[in-house]
């Protein structure tokens, strides 16, 4: 284990990934492994498609090295190699086994910390979850015990994913001069106001309304994100007999993600990820939360809605977004999205005053692990 400039220990970590569908776990990975390379460590991602960091981070992150998913045999190799050394921090993600071969390789420095990052939940059973021991109970590792995180809302809980610039890269942002850049692209006409909405979504029950609804404001500009969304778009809009003002985006990279986020009055996101970020982005949003076979997607929104302290008609528009009510979408009105505003801007507040998830997954490496 190394020491930094600032006399605080530098960890390698070893972070696991497997990319169930829509690529947010990998999305979600790659901003933990990024956030923790810029504090100054080093940081190895196996993931079994990293197919989606072409666009989602072109220029790749210093300090990350990406690594597909280990089969037996390379694992067995690396067994043989005298440089190779397992990380002092093991993350499995998202409820990833890791590789048996792996943990054998672990067994042999009990040092290592073995972290399981689970999904995030504004639920009230996460507190208690978090930061629970998880005995091994065969395998490899029998004997060892992973650790439980839980990201979250509120105190007890594992926090956020947040980057110590942030906060500085959000205020230095300049909204119209962003948005004067990409008239040319869109096509737009750089006298005329817009209402700037971005749409990154699966296929929501409620997109035939919001588009029905757009198609009536001429002033409003949906700018969609490409895969699903733009193809629930296209489907959705033979419906309909007059279309809203909208244009298609390309695939971009996450921090040009952000900035589209904090360009636009409203913002529709969906997964984990997007949401955060549509949260620390301070403006309007609604989410679009993972379905569930089970429907155990409700009782999550709804917690999360409650932590948000949504007002009556984001509460609605949520449901009826995701399918839970069959209703008519409130009206997306100044005075509804400054409700929404105010009501986003006071729990970005809250969660400010949280620890963030890296600095938490530090302090707890940092407690187990041994300085040399």
């Amino acid at each position: 284990m190394k020491t930094d400039t600032h006399s605080s220990p530098s960890l390698r970590w070893d972070i696991f990934c497997r990319v169930i569908d829509n690529h947010g776990d990998l999305g979600v990975c790659w901003r933990l492994c990024a956030d923790l390379a810029q504090r100054g460590h080093s940081v190895r991602l196996w993931v079994d498609d990293a197919s989606a960091l072409a666009w989602m981070a072109p220029q790749g992150c210093a300090g990350v090295s990406v690594h597909a998913w280990p089969s037996d045999e390379t694992l067995h190799a690396l067994a043989q190699d005298a440089h190779f050394q397992v990380g002092d921090v093991v993350v499995e993600a998202f409820g990833c086994e890791l590789p048996q071969a792996f943990q054998a390789l672990m067994a042999g420095d009990t040092s290592t910390v073995w972290l399981n990052l689970e999904y995030l939940s504004a639920e009230d059973w996460v507190p208690r979850m978090h930061g629970l021991p998880s005995p091994v109970m065969g395998g490899p590792a029998k004997g060892w015990t992973k650790r439980f995180v839980y990201p979250g809302f509120t105190p007890g809980t594992g926090g956020l994913l947040r980057e110590a610039d942030l906060l500085a890269r959000q205020q230095a942002f300049e909204r119209s001069a962003w948005r004067a850049q990409r008239l040319p692209d869109l096509r737009l006409n750089p006298a005329r106001e817009h209402r700037w909405i971005s749409l990154f979504c699966y296929e929501p029950a409620g997109l035939p309304q919001l588009l029905a609804q757009l198609a009536g404001s001429p002033g409003d500009l949906l700018l969609v994100t490409p895969g699903r969304p733009l193809a629930a778009v296209q489907q959705a809009l033979k419906g309909l007999a007059q279309p809203p003002h909208w244009r298609a985006l390309p695939y971009c990279a996450q921090d040009e993600f952000d900035a589209l986020l904090w360009a636009c009055d409203l913002n529709f996101v969906r997964g984990e990820d997007s949401l955060v970020r549509a949260l620390w982005a301070g403006q309007p949003f609604v989410w679009h939360i993972y379905p569930q076979d089970d429907q155990a997607h409700h009782a999550k929104l709804e917690a999360f809605l409650d932590w948000l302290q949504a007002p009556g008609s984001l509460r609605q528009f949520h449901r009826v977004w995701n399918g839970i009510e069959a209703s008519t979408l409130p009206a997306l009105d100044a005075p509804t999205l400054a409700n929404w505003a105010a009501c986003v801007q006071a729990a970005r507040a809250r969660a400010l005053a949280q620890p963030d998830l890296c600095t938490q997954l530090l302090a707890q490496a940092r407690l187990s692990c041994t300085v040399s």
